[in-house]
């Protein structure tokens, strides 16, 4: 299916108008024409407020209902919707807010003081609306005074989401809405979605995996998507179990908590396959996961450069290979040398990406999108990896995250899938500290399940039998949780800051 997001929405709701496409887990259920009624009333009211198509209008919301119906009524209306990331702190929320040149922040009575906390810091100028209080997401959803204004075209620009800046200010990407509907396309065509489908949604919409692939993807395949305030252990499986979910997508770390809880599980009729991006999954938490729950776990590599997915591994009895996220699907992925030529298949290199889901430009900021962007279309994504012979891809480190200890590049997830052989790892990541004798030697953090018993020293030794001395840590620093960006991905950028900083 192509054409913009809008579009979609309201071919849907021509065709299929009493089908079902956003859940409460408490049963409150929405189909595509009143989702699409409710998105045409906030298009119509911002248009009533002098907004202009392709203004950026934020939202600033968890997760449920009126998020996702905020984000489809300002994408109605041809506006640039502009993801604010909750977690990301007053500096980084007042930076997003000024550098977007938002005209509307939407709230609720959650995020209101933050945002309004932020603005007085940025000294930005922006109206800060209850969206409660407005047609569409709000209860009641009364008529537009306005019509909204024609349906914006696939090249229109349509979202506007922040990088984690975990190395400076976060860079703004612009995302067509062919973009955005090519990153709900690419799931869909991996993935076998039909109109038959239920996604459970437990990564946030701020972020590009939980808006591209749980909302787009269900939306370009005709299917429906679970929206809970946040990710629950205890909530998870009796979500998917009352709402006869089919699939999900989560993190590696969200995997990890859920093999660690102990509650008893009783297998989900409904249930066909989890989908694991954003982060590398360690093998062996993959196995057990699987062993323990009999759901199969797909593989995939996403950024928010690509509205999401990039690579994928097939669904069973296709060929899912264990530590790979798969296979290029729908985009095209190439392993390049310093030039920005293909290395020879199994030789290592950075991972490029050409496709409909590559971002259009990182917003004004000409510099970094011309050392994203190659002259013909390639996205470089500062991932080093390998492609085999059958077109599947191993990410083997990040260009700026590898360890150089003596001359020699160690990746860093060598040293965590090492870590996470041991049973009571929940959370492991590797990371460089600076050395005087090998210019830079390695450390480590780790979360470890509450009843553990395991030392630093047991941990080292286990690096040492698994992948040698030379690249086992030196240190392994045991803490109550790592820190993450808004998807749950370790930052070892920050770890190594929070461990150099005592």
């Amino acid at each position: 299916m192509s054409g913009s997001v809008a579009a979609i929405l309201e071919t849907r709701a021509a065709q299929t108008p009493d089908a079902p496409f956003l859940l409460a887990p408490d049963g409150e259920t929405l189909t595509y024409g009143q989702v699409a009624h409710r998105a045409q009333a906030l298009a119509g009211w911002l248009a009533g407020q002098g907004i202009m198509p392709g203004d950026s209008v934020a939202w600033a919301l968890p997760n449920g209902l009126p998020s996702a119906l905020c984000l489809l009524g300002i994408l109605r209306g041809g506006y640039l919707a502009t993801a604010i990331n909750l977690v990301a702190g007053r500096d980084i929320i007042a930076y997003v807010l000024d550098h977007s040149d938002a005209k509307i922040v939407f709230v609720n009575a959650e995020t209101e003081p933050s945002v309004r906390e932020a603005l007085a810091q940025s000294g930005a100028q922006l109206r800060v609306v209850d969206v409660s209080t407005c047609p569409g997401p709000g209860p009641g959803s009364p008529g537009a005074a306005t019509e909204p204004g024609s349906l914006p075209d696939a090249s229109a620009d349509g979202l506007l989401m922040y990088t984690s800046g975990t190395t400076g200010r976060p860079k703004g990407v612009t995302l067509t809405h062919g973009a955005m509907v090519a990153g709900g396309q690419y799931p869909t065509t991996a993935h076998e979605l039909t109109p038959q489908d239920r996604a459970l949604c437990v990564l946030p919409l701020y972020h590009i995996n939980g808006l591209c692939v749980t909302i787009m993807g269900p939306l370009v395949s005709g299917g429906s998507v679970v929206l809970p305030p946040k990710f629950s252990v205890k909530q998870f499986w009796p979500i998917i179990r009352a709402r006869a979910c089919t699939w999900f997508s989560v993190v590696p770390t969200q995997i990890s908590y859920l093999l660690h809880d102990e509650t008893p599980f009783e297998p989900i009729p409904s249930l066909r396959f989890g989908r694991s991006a954003s982060a590398p999954l360690s093998p062996d938490v993959q196995t057990a996961f699987e062993t323990r729950f009999d759901v199969p776990i797909v593989e995939t590599m996403g950024l928010t450069e690509t509205a999401a997915q990039i690579l994928s591994n097939p669904l069973p009895p296709g060929t899912r290979k264990i530590g790979s996220p798969g296979v290029a699907v729908g985009n095209a992925v190439m392993i390049a040398d310093t030039t920005q030529r293909e290395t020879p298949r199994g030789e290592e290199g950075e991972v490029l990406v050409r496709g409909a889901n590559v971002m259009r430009c990182y917003r004004k900021n000409p510099e970094a999108t011309r050392e994203a962007l190659t002259p013909d279309g390639w996205l470089r994504t500062g991932d080093l990896g390998r492609m085999d012979a059958d077109g599947y891809v191993t990410i083997t480190g990040r260009l700026k995250e590898l360890i150089i200890k003596g001359g020699e590049n160690i990746a860093p997830r060598e040293v965590d899938e090492a870590l996470y052989t041991h049973a009571d790892v929940i959370e492991a990541a590797a990371f460089a500290c600076p050395c005087e004798r090998y210019g830079q030697r390695i450390e480590a953090g780790v979360m470890l399940a509450g009843d553990s018993t395991a030392t630093e020293a047991t941990l080292i030794a286990l690096c040492i039998e698994r992948i040698g001395a030379f690249k086992a840590p030196d240190r392994v620093h045991v803490l109550p949780e790592l820190p993450k960006g808004p998807s749950g991905k370790i930052q070892r950028i920050k770890l190594a800051a929070l461990v150099l900083d005592g």
